[in-house]
């Protein structure tokens, strides 16, 4: 028991990891139960993995390092080599996790190989220079220095970098809750980095990658979160389909313009105008927003939604309403339920997707890039859907000329760049199109 003496911190750190990841598991469990798709992020999964195994290493080496004398020094070396490129993988991990919950994962390869490449060559530096580490002899305790230390420093503190780099970017389309968590995991890697430097001899590097993956876990990956969201997005479907049921619609529209309006968006995102603004953020909140586009028919007559003739202009103007209803009673009801981009997109979708590019749409006629981007998108979405279904008062129209509608829309009903991304796939709408 005297050998621990030198690794108290590590062990602390290591059963705190332990009792983590026992809850992990467990909830995970529970997760699978309560959906399939609530799916907890695999990056998380090998970050908590090699975190536990950079914190083991540590404990090791707090406690051969102590023991030269008696201890081979090719174990010490090893036992080193294992703890450096551990920490290193994590903040390989660490950096990767940030991007796939906030921008999502680049497709590029290149992209991807230069995310890489920082933690790949410290890593081949690491083993290259493990024979230049040293031991110094502290007053507490004994401490390692040499390349193979100022290389892990200067990996950890390359992917702080650019994780900031990631906040200064995109931190306006980055929602409040994660880039929150991201600033203070930054402070924490920061200020036990720097203690650690002037201070050698304190061996807390253990703390730090601790701190930061227990704070992804308790305010990003746990399964609370996960369940409420899926609850959430149970309630909206269902409060989504109780409406539509209104006009005699089974639910399909919701389910079809909303697959349509994420596919749009996500073709859109190639378009280099959009790349920054269309964030994993973004479609997440599209996805929950999209279903709500016409909940302001709650508040329009039956005798109306159901009539099998075409309107009159007074019942047509009295149609014109829901867009105005819908957007109120997100922002009295349902945004006080969701967070605050969530509340922001669904009031935008919901009173706006009548907008049209020309400025000839209602509730307020603006026009062009005036109307919100998921308004936008959602205004293809729903007109689609809406010729190319059967409604009560006509029956569904043959795909190709939804097709030209939609086309004969661009740059007077529609945003150009938005109809261009809708037909970028057309196998794809088509697969929706007979799939819901």
């Amino acid at each position: 028991m005297v050998i621990l003496q030198w690794s108290k911190a590590q062990l602390v750190c290591l059963l705190i990891l332990i009792y983590i990841g026992i809850n992990y598991l467990r909830e995970g469990n529970r997760l699978v139960k309560i959906s399939s798709k609530c799916k907890c992020n695999p990056i998380f999964d090998m970050l908590f993995i090699v975190t536990e195994i950079a914190v083991l290493f540590d404990g090791i080496t707090a406690c051969t390092i102590n023991y030269i004398d008696t201890i081979p020094r090719i174990v010490n070396l090893l036992m080193h080599l294992g703890m450096f490129i551990s920490y290193q993988i994590y903040a390989a991990l660490l950096f990767w996790y940030w991007v796939s919950v906030t921008v999502g994962i680049p497709k590029g390869k290149w992209v991807k190989a230069l995310y890489i490449l920082p933690s790949l060559v410290s890593v081949l530096l690491t083993i290259g220079f493990i024979k230049k580490l040293y031991f110094v002899q502290g007053v507490y305790t004994n401490y390692s220095m040499g390349i193979p230390v100022y290389i892990c420093f200067i990996t950890v503190a390359i992917y702080c970098l650019l994780t900031l780099a990631l906040i200064v970017s995109k931190y306006r389309y980055i929602s409040g809750k994660k880039g929150k968590n991201l600033i203070v995991c930054l402070i924490i890697i920061a200020i036990i980095m720097a203690f650690q430097i002037i201070f050698p001899e304190c061996l807390i590097s253990c703390i730090a990658a601790t701190m930061v993956t227990l704070s992804i876990y308790l305010f990003m990956e746990n399964a609370d979160i996960y369940g409420l969201e899926h609850y959430q997005n149970e309630m909206v479907m269902g409060f989504a389909t109780l409406v539509e049921n209104k006009d005699d619609s089974t639910g399909g529209h919701i389910r079809r313009s909303s697959a349509y309006a994420v596919l749009i968006a996500k073709n859109l995102r190639k378009n280099k105008k959009y790349k920054n603004v269309i964030t994993k953020d973004f479609l997440d909140n599209l996805v929950q927003s999209a279903p709500m586009h016409d909940v302001g028919k709650i508040g329009i007559p039956d005798a109306i939604l159901q009539k099998p003739d075409k309107l009159t202009s007074e019942e047509f103007e009295k149609m014109k309403e829901h867009p105005v209803i819908g957007g109120k009673i997100i922002q009295d009801t349902f945004g006080h339920l969701f967070n605050g981009e969530y509340e922001n997109m669904a009031y935008q979708v919901a009173r706006y997707h009548h907008e049209k590019w020309n400025g000839r749409g209602y509730p307020e006629g603006l026009s062009k890039t005036d109307i919100p981007l998921c308004a936008r998108i959602m205004a293809v979405a729903d007109v689609f859907d809406a010729v190319s279904a059967k409604r009560c008062y006509r029956d569904a129209l043959p795909l190709e000329e939804c097709y030209n509608i939609i086309e004969k829309g661009r740059g007077t009903d529609f945003d150009p760049d938005i109809v261009d991304a809708f037909f970028l796939k057309r196998e794809k709408i088509e697969e929706i199109y007979h799939n819901n």
